[in-house]
């Protein structure tokens, strides 16, 4: 039984849903979303806050800041709280309520930026943190979209939890924002004794790939520009998924008891499209989930908002995905290679 004394020290590594009773999908689901910030940005947080730290750009005078669109900056409203640091958290009104409020009630100001501009919301998210720094020089910008210890927090739990639990691994799948869970776990992999194939999850309206930017309104994944951490020469393959597909996947693991966030929906979305055009036998597969479904709870799970900004389609029950299809459902898998059903 595990004993804490910081909420950053706990963080369930080894809890998986095997996908296949619940959607018929030869696939494990990695779950990030069981420690006290609710997702898997908790260990790029503390990996930043504790290599700060080390390095001394942190002192008890400084006030954290960071941009962010939701559990990012919870995270680091978790962490700030437990050592005792000020934290501003600047977001857009993308960001749900459920996520402003976490942050104000673990002690931090959120600060929300409205006017997008010709950047788009990023960009002016990017430029009130620059103002910030600039107004006061005890503010201390981690900046998760350029930092290391983004990616390195993943490098040295993420993957080699996923590897000890499945030594067979064939296809990781993994969401992408900032990119550090992807440039962490990739990099690991890369080294690793056997091959194993990287596929990034990307959501439509992202430009992490070369994609002009459109609209995205689930906040997670995707990103309006090329993130600085990436480097593609470690992704194999890439998925695009767009919203109302993530929104229909969330609704479907629902109806099964497993509610999930918006990040999570589109991973496995993803991953339902490629196991569906790769039907290839003996594959162990796994996709990281980063998140829970309460912070989305009024936006994808309210049919009201669903309907004002995808229509009536989305929530059509005859298009959810169902049990059986592909695959078989069947009893709960161990961690091994399980065949096309």
């Amino acid at each position: 039984m595990p004993v804490i004394t910081a909420p950053h020290d706990f963080n369930e590594d080894d809890l998986y849903v095997d996908l296949m009773p619940t959607l018929g999908l030869p696939l494990f689901l990695k779950c990030e979303g069981f420690n006290f910030a609710g997702s898997i940005k908790v260990k790029a947080a503390a990996e930043m806050v504790a290599s700060a730290e080390r390095r001394g750009v942190l002192t008890p005078d400084s006030i954290l800041v960071e941009s962010s669109s939701g559990n990012l900056g919870v995270a680091l409203s978790v962490i700030a709280a437990s050592k005792g640091y000020a934290f501003v958290c600047v977001t857009d009104s993308r960001c749900n309520l459920t996520s402003r409020l976490l942050m104000e009630a673990l002690g931090a100001r959120v600060h929300i930026v409205s006017d997008a501009g010709d950047g788009g919301l990023l960009a002016a998210r990017l430029s009130a943190v620059r103002g910030l720094c600039a107004s006061d020089p005890r503010y201390t910008w981690l900046s998760q979209y350029s930092n290391p210890d983004n990616w390195r927090a993943h490098y040295l739990r993420t993957a080699p939890a996923i590897a000890q639990a499945f030594p067979r691994i064939d296809v990781l799948f993994v969401g992408v924002g900032t990119t550090g869970t992807l440039m962490g776990c990739a990099r690991y992999f890369r080294t690793w004794n056997r091959p194993v194939r990287i596929v990034a999850v990307d959501t439509v309206g992202s430009a992490i790939f070369g994609d002009r930017p459109g609209r995205r309104m689930i906040p997670g994944l995707g990103m309006s520009m090329r993130p600085p951490l990436l480097d593609r020469t470690y992704v194999d393959e890439i998925v695009r998924v767009e919203e109302p597909d993530t929104i229909r996947t969330c609704r479907a693991m629902a109806t099964r008891g497993f509610l999930f966030g918006g990040s999570t929906g589109t991973v496995v979305s993803g991953a339902t499209d490629w196991l569906d055009a790769h039907r290839e036998e003996n594959l162990t597969c796994v996709a990281i989930a980063p998140d829970l479904g309460e912070r989305y709870l009024d936006t994808i799970y309210q049919s009201n908002w669903v309907q004002a900004l995808y229509g009536d389609d989305v929530l059509d029950t005859d298009a959810l995905p169902q049990p059986g299809q592909p695959g078989q459902p069947g009893e709960a898998r161990t961690a091994a290679p399980m065949p096309w059903a």
